[in-house]
């Protein structure tokens, strides 16, 4: 019988995976660790964790196989390499740091280390993100060039904790300017933009009316080494309805947009379907539901449960099964690198009027030769 993977999770307030993980065989989340001694209790209590640490590295120190990186993001990096040289593997939520001296040593720290890192982008398991993934790769779309991505969130009422204390929101996704918080509307579209990399951004700003350092709407527009064009928007300030991100794509022979609110529709066109395309409709995404993945089409009502459609299962059962199989986790260090970059990237490009700043490519090794320019 194979020994049960051990879990710990490093952050008591981003449970994203937990259920995740829950809803798997041959998976035990064995330990939990926060500064927050009441919180720990509770969550612990809640989700039957036998262990609890308030200290990092004395939770490295245990059995566990594997760590949950759930804290804020400038303790990401930090607790990565640290996790990764006790011999862990590492699940890390985003963004994968906060720096660009950062990413290096993080890619750097995981090549030595010989353990799977994995990125825990979940918008890349959303069940739509990953049939459109299936219909590129089909050939559906034609030759994809083109597309767009958003990321509308206002967050300025989680600035503080319901205890009363600074969240790291308040800094690390308000504090900064540019597309700082890039990835779960990249993510996708470079999954789709499959073998592609991303070789130059630009970002401009539409201005400051809320008092805070992140620009009310930033678009970043990046390019990747073939020529497409991804267009980037993220806004977190905005006074609008919520409805997080959203998503177009462009082939040669057909296009997809996503719904634009909740509960509206994701629209697809193709020209397959042998229509005019001056007087032809967009069609319900759910019309092509064979080209949904045969694991989402048959997720346990436990999977789907777990968040996001099922895909915080499934992100986590490719994350146990990289470790199981000795195999390349689903979204590896380097493109954690590489999209957590266009937003670090974007800051400094917005701060030099939209400057085009090339991005480094994190699969070389040396640091020196990786030079920004403006």
């Amino acid at each position: 019988m194979t020994k049960p993977l051990k879990i710990g999770i490093a952050g008591g307030r981003g449970l994203s995976t937990l259920m995740g993980f829950k809803a798997m065989e041959g998976v035990e989340i064995a330990a939990m660790c926060d500064l927050d001694e009441d919180l720990l209790k509770a969550k612990s209590a809640e989700h039957s964790i036998p262990h609890t640490y308030r200290v990092f590295d004395d939770m490295l120190e245990s059995d566990i196989d594997a760590v949950v990186i759930a804290t804020p993001m400038q303790c990401h990096v930090p607790q990565a390499i640290a996790a990764l040289e006790a011999g862990k593997h590492v699940l890390s939520e985003v963004t994968a740091g906060v720096t660009m001296d950062e990413l290096w040593w993080l890619k750097e720290a995981v090549e030595k280390s010989g353990k799977t890192y994995m990125y825990s982008e979940n918008y890349c398991y959303m069940p739509y993100c990953q049939q459109i993934r299936q219909m590129v790769r089909r050939g559906l779309f034609g030759e994809v060039y083109y597309a767009e991505c958003e990321y509308l969130h206002n967050v300025t009422n989680l600035m503080k904790y319901p205890n009363g204390k600074t969240s790291w929101r308040s800094y690390w996704q308000l504090g900064k300017r540019g597309s700082f918080y890039p990835t779960h509307s990249l993510g996708p579209v470079m999954q789709w933009f499959e073998g592609e990399r991303i070789q130059s951004i630009s970002c401009f700003s539409a201005g400051h009316h809320n008092g805070l350092r992140q620009d009310d709407t930033s678009v970043t527009m990046c390019q990747t080494k073939s020529g497409k064009l991804i267009k980037l928007r993220v806004d977190c300030t905005s006074p609008r309805p919520h409805n997080m991100t959203g998503y177009q794509l462009q082939g040669t022979r057909g296009a997809f947009e996503s719904a634009r609110e909740h509960g509206g529709k994701n629209l697809v066109w193709l020209d397959s379907l042998g229509e005019d395309v001056f007087k032809s409709k967009w069609h319900d995404l759910t019309e092509f539901n064979e080209y949904l993945p045969e694991r989402y089409r048959e997720a346990t009502d436990a999977q789907n449960h777990a968040g996001h459609g099922g895909g915080d299962f499934f992100l986590v059962k490719d994350f146990v099964d990289a470790i199981r199989l000795n195999r390349k986790p689903d979204i590896d260090v380097y493109q954690a690198c590489e999209w957590t970059a266009v937003g670090l990237l974007s800051e400094l490009s917005v701060m030099n009027g939209g400057k085009s700043i090339e991005m480094p490519d994190f699969r070389k090794n040396a640091i020196e030769d990786q030079i920004i320019r403006l």
